[in-house]
């Protein structure tokens, strides 16, 4: 095999679609270092699982010998990624998104090597904009082409409003890849649209189009919805150890397939190997042990993982946890249910007060935990084991429908 081929299949591992895949293998066999480009919002202070789908893609291209280009979206965080929603995001301020961008740089250190990672801001060259390069770097692009997005083309056909200011987020952020010369740029299946436009705007510039890689959006703990803090369904790279082992506990078996192929550094041939075990009698809660492991170590080392997992064993299997665990699923009336009413929807206890009651007597566990707080609620879009008395189990999904 040669070099560009063992390369094309490191980088096609996980991978939605490959825009251009010849492209790719052309700029690979330049023998250079390549520009790989990834940009990030900081929307939010931490970063999730879901992100670092994207982020071990930009590991795999720097151990393969690339340079990154971890955009921090300070400018276009002010306008508001407008992909998928159903109405104009409000922008975050100034001092919100240099305080997210803090946490994002001391986060990303912990996947991707500092040496080879130049971690910019798009202000450095939007903000020197003046008014008349907005307008012509507009005029670039169609009202008719913008509408061919799936989302702008919704609200557009329901009467929704679509503001301006949020036509120019794809623009900018195809402009970022004309200022960087980029000649890879990743991101998640829903900018795909936002991607192309950086080809497009490249083009128009004079540069080399890059190579548009999508990736696919992970589902969050509850299997259904793509992984989101606003939903409530994520793991949190900063999470403390034992928090984020017993939340890699929790997904149900089959999703754990999903995560150990867009999140593992395992061989696809060794979770095949793991899924055929698993077929032949191996407990799936013993591979999952893998997946969490791996995912403390990677976040907080390997002696955080092996105390996380001993933690968990000593809380959860020592209370001997069966084996199988049904599932069910309950819906709230609105963005959370009260525990009591869910161990009570989920047929777990009998009435709520007979669930409070238990609760009082330190008889309610949630993934291990003892519930002390009566009031608590239980956000939409997340999914736990719970546990009432020594031996009644079930994994409860709090669902939106």
């Amino acid at each position: 095999m040669s070099a560009v081929d063992e390369a094309m299949s490191i980088l096609s591992r996980g991978t939605e679609e490959i825009l251009v895949e010849e492209a790719l293998r052309k700029k690979l066999a330049k023998g250079r270092p390549l520009r790989i480009k990834a940009g990030f919002d900081p929307t939010a202070p931490d970063l999730h699982l879901g992100h670092t789908v994207l982020i071990n893609k930009l590991r795999q291209f720097q151990q393969l010998g690339h340079e990154v280009l971890f955009l921090i979206g300070d400018f276009t965080g002010m306008i508001g990624d407008p992909t998928g929603k159903n109405v104009t995001r409000k922008p975050l301020s100034r001092d919100e998104v240099l305080d997210n961008a803090r946490t994002y740089e001391e986060q990303i250190f912990t996947m991707l090597s500092p040496e080879h990672t130049l971690v910019v801001f798009n202000s450095s060259w939007m903000g020197e904009m003046r008014a008349a390069d907005l307008i012509q770097l507009a005029a670039r692009q169609t009202v008719a082409r913008m509408l061919e997005r799936d989302d702008f083309s919704r609200r557009f056909k329901s009467g929704q409003p679509i503001a301006i200011h949020e036509f120019l987020y794809p623009l900018v952020q195809g402009y970022d890849s004309v200022a960087l010369k980029a000649d890879v740029e990743l991101g998640g299946t829903d900018q795909k649209f936002n991607l192309l436009v950086g080809r497009q705007l490249q083009e128009a510039y004079g540069q080399e189009p890059q190579v548009v890689i999508t990736m696919p959006l992970l589902e969050g703990l509850d299997g259904v919805q793509k992984m989101s803090k606003s939903l409530g369904n994520y793991v949190g790279v900063a999470e403390p150890p034992d928090q984020m082992f017993g939340k890699l506990m929790s997904i149900s078996d089959d999703l754990m397939w999903r995560y150990f192929e867009l999140l593992s550094d395992a061989t696809l041939e060794e979770i095949a190997g793991w899924r055929r075990s698993v077929a032949e009698g191996v407990n799936p809660r013993d591979i999952k042990f893998r997946l969490g492991e791996e995912m403390v170590a990677r976040f907080h080392g390997k002696a955080a993982a092996t105390r996380a997992r001993e933690d968990f064993i000593a809380r959860f299997q020592q209370g001997a946890m069966p084996d199988e665990i049904p599932e069910v699923s309950v819906v709230p009336r609105d963005a959370g249910l009260p525990i009591a009413n869910l161990l009570k929807d989920a047929g777990l206890v009998k009435s709520t007060s007979d669930a409070l009651r238990l609760i009082d007597q330190g008889g309610v566990r949630i993934d291990g935990e003892r519930v002390e707080d009566r009031g608590l609620s239980i956000p939409a879009g997340t999914v736990h084991v719970f546990q009432v008395g020594k031996r009644r189990f079930i994994r409860v999904s709090v669902t939106y429908f």
